[in-house]
Formats: C-alpha cells, structure tokens, sequence
C-alpha cells in the first residue's frame, strides 16, 4: 500500500471509528510504543505481577512484559467517554463485563470487520489485560494524539478529561501517527486529584529519573502509589453487595471502584 492509499485508510478508519461511537479515535505507530514509559517502566516495578487483581498469564509473559502481534505496525486507539451521569458503564455486575467496556468491544469489532474488508488490512483486537496480550492503553492513546498522562496518573483528554475508557487494536500497515499532542493542562488546579484520593496513593515519591533511567515516571514525577490504590480497589471489592440491575433475572455482586482522582479532575467539565 503506498502512502497515498495509507493516508486516505487512515482517514477513513478515523471516520469509521466515531460513525460506530468512539468520540476519540488515533493511530501510534508500534515502534514508538515499544520505547514509551509505561512500556519501558512496568517491567521493571517491584511489584509488577503482584498487586491485588493481577490474573496470571496465558502467554509465558514476564511480569509487566507486552506481547505483540507478528506484523503489527501500528495501533488504532478508540475512547467512550465515562459521564458522571453514567456510573454503571465502569460495574462490575457479578462476572460480566462493565457495560462501558461492551461499547468499547462492540465499536473495535466494526472496526476489526470493515477494516479487512475494505482496504485488504490484517487487524488484531487487544485484550484489555496486559497478561492476556494487552498494551498500556494510556501511553498508547498519549502517543496516538488523544491527550497526555495527567498528575492523577490518568489519561486526561481536552474534551472529557480523564473520564473515558480506552481499547485498542494493531494494524500491520504502518499508519502516520497522530500525536503526540502538546496539550497539557495540569498544574494549574493545586493538585485537586491527588488530594482526594482516599488511599493517599498521591503522598510519597517512590520513583526517581536516576534509579529507573528516564525521564517521565508514574504520575509525571513518581508520586504514586499503584499498590496503595489497588487496596482501595480490593476495598471496594470487599464492600459490593448484592443488588437488583436491569436485565438481570436476580440480584449480583456490584462492584463499583473508586473515581475520586477521576472525578475530581476539572478538565473537560462543562
């Protein structure tokens, strides 16, 4: 495929992407990915592998270790935005996949079907856990142009802040990337997200440039503690009870997980 025909495919994947229902659509080209900080960084945590929720691998990975598609070359990111209206969309109602992420599959399996179909590509549709085959979906959508790594640890995005869910499949076409962006909208707020963290995830560094060797650490500067988040995670776990939802035949186990540094955040309020 020349660059042409690769431009115009681009385009019209992007165009495609939104008509099926993702507000925020871009490409990252894989090369870039593979040296981007969550990619570099994760594998060498010293609690990669270990924190409460991480399922084993069916892959033989390392801990915090990316497997990638033969060809792949670059990687469609899509987003939904997360409305405060709209808590649902991230429960977990008993073993089902939150509602959001339904959204998310429905609009990557259009994709996965009209891609092929159309312009003669391979596709292959990532999971959403790195052990299962995933990627890190927020350096993939800071690399794809979508928005940029807030002080939350979060992707925050100019139009919906840090309230979207992300998916993502690869390509064997290598498609111009589209980020990424100079957006960058934190320090301005005094620090709203980590304040309201109820774990104080947000309250010591635990990660310097000089130990871990680049530049760009979680949350920016290293202040965060994933592990202390997950016990707020396995704290919400702990207090789900059973409830009533629609289209349930009798009561489940809802586990809604805690958004304070999510929801807090004022970018892309109205």
């Amino acid at each position: 495929m020349d660059n042409k025909k690769i431009l115009s495919a681009s385009s019209a994947i992007l165009r495609k992407a939104k008509k099926l229902g993702a507000p925020l659509a871009g490409f990252a080209n894989v090369k870039d990915l593979k040296i981007a900080p969550s990619f570099t960084f994760a594998p060498q945590m010293p609690v990669t592998g270990k924190e409460i929720n991480i399922r084993e691998s069916e892959m033989a990975l390392d801990p915090g270790e990316v497997h990638w598609p033969e060809h792949a070359k670059s990687v469609l990111v899509v987003a939904v935005e997360h409305p405060k209206e709209k808590p649902e969309m991230d429960w977990w109602f008993g073993l089902i996949s939150p509602p959001g992420n339904k959204i998310l599959i429905k609009i990557v399996k259009g994709l996965c079907e009209w891609i092929p179909e159309i312009f003669n590509i391979e596709v292959f549709h990532f999971p959403y856990h790195i052990e299962h085959g995933g990627i890190y979906l927020k350096d993939a959508a800071v690399m794809a142009g979508l928005g940029c790594i807030g002080r939350n640890n979060l992707l925050v995005t100019p139009d919906f802040g840090p309230r979207i869910r992300l998916r993502a499949m690869a390509l064997n076409v290598p498609m111009p990337s589209t980020g990424p962006t100079a957006f960058d909208p934190c320090g301005m707020c005094g620090d709203l997200c980590r304040k309201t963290c109820p774990q104080k995830a947000f309250d010591k560094k635990l990660y310097s440039s000089e130990v871990y060797d680049q530049t760009i650490l979680p949350a920016r500067d290293g202040v965060y503690a994933r592990s202390t988040c997950n016990r707020q995670m396995q704290k919400n776990i702990d207090s789900a009870r059973n409830e009533t939802a629609e289209g349930l035949e009798k009561p489940v186990k809802i586990i809604k997980y805690c958004r304070n540094c999510e929801m807090s955040c004022p970018v892309g309020k109205i």
